[in-house]
């Protein structure tokens, strides 16, 4: 692996040039991977190994809209795609990608289908790592790595597609065939990851839940929504308070922040801005703090994981996301995203 400076800090990572897609595939060549679950992260990541050359069945319940993807993306029933008892009987690598609370449900019928010697893979630390609330302990024997891209299934795939990858953390819980790291990192590799770095399971999913939970998306949401209440209160119309609020974030400033960094945008802003910037980003970073400190708490106690789990199991869970996603598509700001997003030149064409 190579080391790189992370901010004073030295970190191993191995990149796509240290360990080659060929390299990846001689590692797999004997391997039969099956994709369980077609659901999030099921289809970027059996798509991107099925294109590199990577031997790939799907594991999927039939009869609802994931099969349906499933046979439309060309995995073939009775040949390519089968029920996830049978995906996982036949492969030698499972890669298990259903939902945290399909894990739990389906394992009873999983874990007599892996036999010593095969792989199970994950993509988040969550079902290992809360065995207790889970009941999910892999049985001796086999391997069990992690690989989890730090981006949603679709990046997974749109990024594969552009040559860039995302950036994926590689872990191994158990390595009964003293094979599990290289495995874990031919996958990595074979999902199209732009570079991977170590971890474990236990630090990737307190990370991961604290980040969803945090900036990439309950705090994102949430402060978007307070400046633009706060903008309108004061007046400001909502297509004026949309732009400021969201639509300057995603259409331009991120983008540089992407490109170059937080410092390089900063630069490339007015004056005003600059100096408005750097005066208040302090004030916003102790005024969340607390609240960080207590996500990261709940996430580290098995709390939120519990809260994930309860929410998910009981019967009318897909009834009331749907009222939460329709209050927020509903709303005035979204709403005004919508008719802003409408009014883009690429979408008046």
């Amino acid at each position: 692996m190579a080391q790189f400076d992370f901010g004073g800090t030295m970190e191993e990572v191995v990149t796509r040039e240290e360990f080659p897609l060929q390299q990846a595939r001689a590692v797999l060549q004997n391997e039969l991977v099956a994709v369980v679950g077609y659901g999030v992260q099921g289809p970027g990541q059996a798509l991107n190994m099925r294109d590199n050359g990577i031997r790939v069945i799907v594991g999927q319940r039939q009869g609802g809209g994931s099969w349906e993807r499933a046979v439309a993306d060309g995995f073939v029933p009775g040949e390519t795609l089968f029920s996830p008892e049978e995906a996982a009987e036949r492969a030698t690598v499972v890669q298990y990608l259903l939902s945290d609370a399909g894990q739990v449900a389906m394992w009873p019928r999983i874990k007599p289908c892996l036999s010593p010697g095969n792989t199970l893979y994950f993509s988040h630390g969550f079902a290992v790592v809360y065995k207790d609330q889970t009941g999910i302990v892999p049985p001796a024997g086999i391997d069990v790595v992690l690989v989890a891209p730090k981006g949603s299934g679709r990046t997974v795939r749109t990024n594969f597609l552009d040559g860039s990858g995302i950036n994926a953390s590689f872990a191994v819980y158990q390595d009964a065939t003293g094979r599990a790291r290289e495995k874990a990192l031919a996958l990595g590799i074979g999902i199209g990851s732009g570079y991977l770095f170590p971890t474990t399971f236990e630090r990737e999913v307190v990370s991961d839940l604290t980040g969803e939970r945090g900036i990439l998306m309950g705090a994102l949401a949430g402060v978007m929504e307070a400046q633009y209440a706060l903008l309108r209160k004061h007046g400001h119309s909502p297509s004026e308070a949309f732009n400021e609020t969201v639509e300057e974030l995603t259409q331009s400033l991120i983008k540089l922040v992407g490109e170059k960094g937080m410092d390089w945008m900063f630069a490339n802003c007015s004056t005003t801005a600059q100096r408005g910037a750097l005066d208040w980003a302090p004030r916003f970073r102790d005024a969340v703090a607390p609240v960080f400190t207590e996500l990261y708490d709940r996430v580290a106690a098995g709390q939120e994981t519990r809260r994930v789990l309860e929410a998910n199991s009981t019967p009318d869970y897909r009834e009331k996301l749907n009222r939460e996603l329709d209050a927020m598509r509903t709303s005035e700001m979204w709403r005004a995203g919508a008719a802003v997003r409408s009014l883009r030149p690429e979408n008046r064409r």
